[in-house]
């Protein structure tokens, strides 16, 4: 649950005094958490308030910071990993430095490091060596600041970007002497739907379906924290589809929301079309699903035609109505399978309003089941997600809380 987004209040560790990492947690405490997040193209930092226990956790937003690198990608159709990586490692300093200075955590001094701390990061810093001098920079002008974690994704996404986040907070675990926690980027968005006030009513077991540019799954959660991945797609996924389909109809990346907005046009003109495109794997028993023969069959038709704008509506609305049926009909036959009590919708395609509606008119056949979904701003890539599963991780496992010198790899497929 989002309490409120701001400044951390005036004494806000005098209740922390007692708190000893590793034992077991005390809810009446608070913890403050630092989240990092670089799986794509986002480079983004966040620092949260964190308290209560797993079944009913409390947060608050205190630092926010996210660079996106989209408009630097746009010329490539696409995102490209060693750009991805270069940004990320330009952008991540500045980033904490301002998210820091957000939760007035930032406070300029001489900080001395020693000279075994300096070999460690200079190590775990190997494969970004640009970011070692702006790191120690940074390191040796900032006082360490009170805070309890960090949080870092380890996957999956593009592994040359995960490995500047993962460097970074490992660099951070060891000049702050603060634990680093490390989680799946998918699991950051089921948990992303905590940070609205109503997702305090989210009774288990979930239903989460996970929409994104990489990614397109259902995912049945018993327990908190606890998933089996019971559908994917087996090619593309939905937000790519989105994407390809644009560059067809002429329009540049990122084309998803663009085709969103034609197919609206068209959807509140109510026009008829003639066009017509399949629903792959409809009729399928199971969970999975496929959109490459949909991304396909609206090239075959568009190919050599000269589109006007009228045309690109229509099947901008038809492809929707495409990805509508067969995202809706697979989550109502996995609903009535497995029984959920909630139903999580999250990724960065579920920032489509028209799909929120589907869904909520979907749910309301199967009260009192509710549906939950991230606010706009967070159904995109970002560190507060990042920060959220973290505190949850760490409420189950306080062991995380101790040090440890244990390697964190990028994973790219990384599965929940």
């Amino acid at each position: 649950m989002l309490q409120s987004t701001g400044n951390p209040k005036q004494n806000l560790r005098s209740s922390t005094t007692n708190f000893v990492r590793g034992k077991k947690y005390n809810y009446l405490f608070t913890m403050i958490i630092v989240s990092i997040e670089t799986s794509c193209d986002e480079t983004a930092v966040s620092i949260i308030e964190a308290t209560g226990p797993i079944e009913s956790p409390a947060f608050t937003v205190l630092g926010n910071a996210l660079y996106s690198q989209i408009a630097l990608h746009a010329e490539y159709g696409g995102v490209f990993p060693t750009l991805a990586k270069r940004e990320h490692t330009k952008n991540i300093v500045p980033l904490t430095i301002q998210a820091l200075t957000q939760a007035h955590l930032c406070t300029q001094t001489t900080h001395t490091l020693t000279e075994h701390q300096i070999t460690r990061i200079k190590e775990i810093l190997s494969r970004e060596q640009d970011l070692i001098p702006i790191f120690f920079d940074f390191i040796e002008r900032t006082a360490k600041p009170t805070i309890d974690a960090l949080a870092v994704t380890y996957g999956p996404g593009l592994e040359p970007a995960l490995w500047v986040g993962i460097g970074f907070a490992r660099a951070l675990s060891i000049a702050w002497n603060i634990p680093v926690v490390p989680i799946n980027h998918m699991e950051g968005h089921i948990v992303s739907v905590l940070m609205d006030t109503k997702a305090i009513e989210v009774t288990y077991p979930v239903l989460a379906l996970l929409v994104s540019g990489g990614h397109t799954e259902l995912v049945y959660s018993p327990k908190p924290l606890e998933y089996t991945v019971i559908g994917k797609t087996r090619d593309d996924a939905v937000g790519e589809a989105y994407d390809k389909v644009a560059r067809m109809l002429g329009i540049p990346y990122p084309g998803g929301p663009k085709i969103a907005e034609l197919a609206d046009s068209a959807r509140n003109e109510a026009v008829v079309t003639h066009w017509k495109f399949p629903r792959p794997m409809l009729h399928t028993k199971d969970y999975h699903f496929s959109f490459s023969g949909l991304k396909t069959s609206v090239l075959y038709a568009t190919q050599d035609k000269k589109l006007s704008e009228p045309d690109k509506a229509h099947i901008a609305l038809e492809f929707e109505t495409a990805i509508r049926d067969v995202l809706v009909t697979k989550t109502k036959h996995a609903i009535e399978a497995y029984n959920p009590r909630s139903l999580v919708i999250a990724g960065g395609v579920i920032s489509n309003t028209y799909l929120r509606n589907q869904f909520e008119t979907l749910v309301g056949q199967y009260e009192p089941m509710k549906v939950y979904f991230p606010t706009q701003e967070l159904s995109t890539d970002n560190a507060v997600m990042i920060g959220v599963a973290g505190y949850l991780r760490i409420t189950k496992n306080a062991s995380l809380l101790q040090m440890s010198n244990a390697p964190i790899v990028a994973n790219g497929n990384l599965s929940l």
